[in-house]
């Protein structure tokens, strides 16, 4: 079996690690178990491009249990945990190409692998893989009947591909379920992002000044739990109707430069381009810290950064100050990679048990209805949605009330009104 990780001696620990975040994963678990009973992915191939971590890994377990043949690529240069990666081949049989701190060649010659394996399915994050074949490898849509995108990002980029009548298969907007961005992104972004930062600097939020650019889901979640660190949070965002509501939840609103002289930590989660930019970089404090949570790291103007720094050091790992010509420092975390996979370990296994969750059971929905559908990105079908909820709920021990045939019923009519 081909393969390319750092260190197949890492394998023992990686399985160990893989198993504790199974635990947390009972969603998942139970999708796995009737998987390997009825294989409704059989001899399907899945070519998937995916952050290599311990709770993917349960997703590639479940994929395979369902009979699917797969290979594995990273979806980001820095954040595959290597000892998964090893235990993924290792142990588990499950062709792997992800190295942490790969170059940007390496990288896409690792998707170009996957690609290669001539998929039926793609489950990206971040589109890349959907990207590269239809740029690159035209000839591997020859076999391909579907796929599934992770991220805000990658929705994105596939809807504007379909809009311009580009993309040439189906695929399901995984992230646009309640239960993927409704606790994904706002819950695990919210959580791991601020894991990340503290692992890279130790520094304390509480105190602290922090901007996040960006009010979405993964917005509302970082500004949250930086609040309840104790932080003061500036949230900077283009869009009225969700500037309105950050300062309605009791955030400070303002222009990006205006932040800039205030923040102590600056996260970025937007999905677009140069969102931290040279005038903010002008405007910033001595010892600011900089960092995204976004998929790429072009939120953040880095190339000129580094044109405008005299010098620039690693201070820690991962932690790169860079002094400008008036003796101000400015530190960037994981050279603008996602903070939260980069400096610390990605979501918590909790939440990405639903997230995943609906990744293996869009790929069963995939498998069954694509032939009736046509190319184009489609919404998670409402059963699957609100059947891990369910899930989730009866796996926490939460019961909730159903309605009577009468409540029922009057949801439905229009003849009452007013009595």
């Amino acid at each position: 079996m081909d393969y390319d990780v750092t260190d197949l001696s890492l394998a023992e620990a990686g399985k160990a690690r893989i198993e504790w975040a199974d635990r947390d994963m009972p969603v998942l678990a139970s999708i796995r178990e009737r998987f390997a009973a009825e294989k409704p992915l059989d001899g399907l191939r899945i070519s998937a491009c995916l952050h290599v971590t311990t709770e993917t890994a349960n997703l590639m377990r479940t994929l395979k249990a369902g009979g699917a043949e797969i290979v594995l690529a990273a979806s980001n240069p820095l954040s595959t945990q290597d000892d998964v990666a090893a235990a993924l081949v290792s142990e588990y049989g499950i062709r792997t190409y992800a190295i942490k701190g790969e170059d940007t060649e390496t990288y896409y010659k690792h998707i170009d692998e996957a690609i290669a394996f001539k998929p039926q399915m793609t489950m990206d994050d971040g589109a890349d893989v959907v990207g590269r074949i239809h740029a690159d490898f035209p000839e591997a849509l020859e076999h391909i009947i579907g796929g599934t995108e992770e991220t805000t990002t990658g929705v994105i980029r596939l809807k504007a591909m379909s809009a311009d009548g580009a993309l040439k298969y189906p695929i399901v907007a995984v992230n646009d379920a309640d239960t993927k961005h409704l606790f994904d992104n706002r819950y695990g972004t919210g959580q791991s992002s601020l894991d990340g930062v503290i692992r890279a600097t130790n520094r304390l939020i509480a105190g602290r000044t922090v901007v996040v650019s960006g009010y979405g889901f993964c917005g509302r979640g970082i500004a949250l739990r930086a609040s309840g660190m104790g932080a003061k949070v500036i949230v900077l965002e283009v869009d009225p109707l969700r500037a309105l509501e950050a300062f309605m939840d009791g955030y400070r609103v303002m222009t990006a430069v205006k932040a800039a002289a205030e923040c102590d930590i600056w996260i970025t989660v937007t999905g677009d381009l140069n969102v931290i930019d040279v005038e903010s970089f002008e405007a910033m404090k001595d010892g600011a810290i900089i960092c995204n949570s976004g998929h790429f790291n072009a939120e953040i103007n880095i190339p000129r950064l580094r044109e405008m720094a005299v010098s620039s050091r690693e201070v820690r790992p991962l932690v790169e100050e860079f002094t400008l010509a008036d003796g101000r420092t400015i530190c960037l975390l994981a050279d603008g990679r996602l903070v939260n996979l980069s400096c610390a370990e990605g979501h918590p296994a909790s939440v990405m048990d639903m997230s995943f969750a609906n990744q293996a059971l869009c790929a069963e929905y995939m498998m069954k209805n694509h032939a009736s559908l046509a190319p184009g990105v489609y919404g998670v079908p409402v059963d699957i949605d609100k059947g891990i909820s369910k899930l989730k709920l009866e796996t926490l021990g939460v019961t909730i009330d159903t309605l009577t045939p009468e409540q029922a019923k009057y949801l439905v009519s229009w003849e009452e009104g007013t009595v």
